[in-house]
């Protein structure tokens, strides 16, 4: 790990050199690549640094231990090298976690659609219940949230949410979310205290950029206006202004009614239908290219379920990894590192290994 690390770091007065070439500052694709990888590599400094720090505080300690006789200050010292040995394998972590190297597509933006699958009522209520942990996760992150698209349950929650999200490695940390997530736990409607399990859907899909060639043909759409409907109540518009897109050649159809003005609902449902549009693309292309399993996650399939939140025992478990927390209330707030970045890193391994 020493080795790859100074590798790296060797990197970074040489990418600090290239950004301020003219010629690279004029080529925004390529400044911007250089400053991403600017930014991950300053972390990793900053982490060894840290662990570096942490080592040798640790080796003095402990060697004045060895010749120290006055009980205080063998209590002291015994008190310092235990939390320091807390604090290594902490860093040495944050170093592991930063050596899967940047993607240029780690901070594109992302739509996250999550939708109620079995489980009915309650189904639609976890929909609600992962809206606000995404939600808080973003603002721990200092990321954007943009609602696209939102149907809500009668009963509470949604059967369908769709949300924009954008910032510093968005992509990276979410991409990972798609696909089947199980709840395991009993309703508030539930006499008995049963355990009910039910299950939520969430696609994640990356925006096409300028870089993208994703045209789309006026001719090629059937644009429907309507009302509003829906649990609202006087939020609901009077108006037609609710749009419904069909792209004709794929049949993919997206709608919007958030909006009281039909102008930005039509401009949001492009938005994801041109999302969609992309990442059909995107997952021929993989699917051409290679059949292994991370590709396929990765894309979108919520074909396998891939995590259980199971609320009486306070666990999560991803089953693609083997991960099993007992702190399922604090990543329902929206602490989710602990499940993000182990993800981010066996993917990176699983596609190395390939």
């Amino acid at each position: 790990m020493l080795d790859k690390v100074r590798q790296l770091l060797a990197k970074l007065g040489q990418i600090e050199n290239q950004l301020g070439i003219p010629e690279i500052v004029s080529d925004q694709k390529r400044f911007r690549q250089l400053a991403q990888e600017h930014a991950q590599l300053s972390l990793l400094k900053e982490a060894s640094e840290r662990m570096n720090s942490i080592e040798k505080q640790l080796a003095d300690n402990k060697q004045m231990l060895s010749s120290e006789q006055d009980p205080e200050m063998v209590l002291m010292l015994k008190e310092e090298i235990a939390a320091l040995e807390v604090k290594l394998p902490a860093a040495i972590k944050q170093i592991e976690n930063l050596l899967v190297p940047p993607d240029p597509r780690d901070s594109r933006n992302i739509i996250m659609e999550l939708r109620a699958g079995t489980g009915g009522d309650e189904a639609a209520l976890f929909v609600s219940d992962c809206i606000r942990m995404y939600r808080n996760y973003a603002t721990s992150k200092g990321w954007k949230v943009d609602i696209l698209s939102a149907s809500a349950s009668e009963v509470g929650g949604y059967k369908e949410y769709v949300m924009s999200l954008s910032g510093q490695n968005v992509f990276r940390l979410l991409q990972h979310e798609a696909g089947t997530h199980r709840v395991q736990r009993v309703p508030q409607t539930e006499t008995q205290g049963r355990v009910h399990t039910s299950a939520i859907t969430i696609a994640i899909l990356l925006e096409p950029s300028d870089d993208d060639d994703i045209k789309v043909d006026e001719k090629d759409l059937k644009i429907d206006t309507y009302r509003s409907s829906g649990a609202g109540g006087q939020h609901v518009n009077t108006t037609d202004s609710a749009v419904r897109i069909t792209h004709i050649p794929t049949g993919t159809v997206v709608a919007c009614q958030d909006e009281r003005s039909q102008h930005k609902n039509k401009d949001k449902a492009m938005r994801m239908l041109k999302a969609r549009i992309a990442e059909e693309m995107r997952r021929k292309a993989d699917a051409e290219m290679s059949a292994i399993r991370s590709v396929q996650v990765g894309s979108g399939d919520r074909s396998e379920r891939i995590r259980t939140y199971n609320f009486p025992q306070n666990r999560l478990t991803d089953h693609r990894i083997e991960l099993t927390l007992y702190k399922l209330d604090r990543i329902m707030e929206g602490d989710l590192d602990d499940v993000t970045v182990p993800l981010v890193n066996h993917f990176y391994q699983e596609k190395l290994q390939a």
